[in-house]
């Protein structure tokens, strides 16, 4: 397992037993270091458990990101219950790391399975990660971001594309 999902998965452990939160590492892996906006996604049994995360980042490094995602991923997520202590064992953990978003002028400069987007209208955002199962095209994978932010799928809105670096 990759040192960004270990952490996300200790942090999740420990939060989940104790009520505690941990403190980052006292050595930051050069992946922990710098500042990114960080998604932190919770699997069991091959289904989405939570996913929380960050498109900028608000914290002072990515390690601070994972930690704070993690707890939220596994007790804020609105779709799901806090998770228990007897699921830990079947969770499968992944950490995106997402580059600077920028801004797109057309659907042609997406790609589902290299950019997630980001939309925006008149202050509601939504945002949905590249690469997921059954979103082949650009135009599904806008009319998502756009649903999950409450914009109706005819407005024309902001779009912003970023990377990722998935680590599991």
């Amino acid at each position: 397992m990759h040192p960004l999902a270990e952490l996300a998965k200790k942090v999740v452990e420990e939060f989940a037993a104790t009520g505690r939160i941990l403190p980052p590492p006292q050595e930051l892996t050069p992946e922990m270091q710098g500042q990114a906006g960080v998604f932190v996604c919770l699997k069991k049994n091959g289904e989405l458990r939570g996913c929380i995360g960050t498109f900028l980042p608000c914290s002072q490094n990515v390690a601070e990101e994972v930690i704070n995602n993690a707890v939220a991923a596994s007790t804020e997520d609105p779709r799901f219950l806090p998770v228990e202590v007897d699921e830990l064992s079947a969770l499968v953990y992944s950490v995106d790391v997402l580059s600077p978003p920028e801004k797109v002028t057309s659907v042609r400069e997406l790609d589902p399975r290299r950019y997630g987007v980001i939309v925006e209208f008149g202050g509601m955002k939504g945002l949905l990660l590249p690469d997921l199962e059954g979103v082949d095209t650009a135009e599904e994978q806008l009319r998502i971001a756009k649903m999950k932010a409450g914009i109706s799928v005819a407005e024309d809105c902001a779009i912003y594309r970023f990377e990722v670096r998935r680590y599991h």
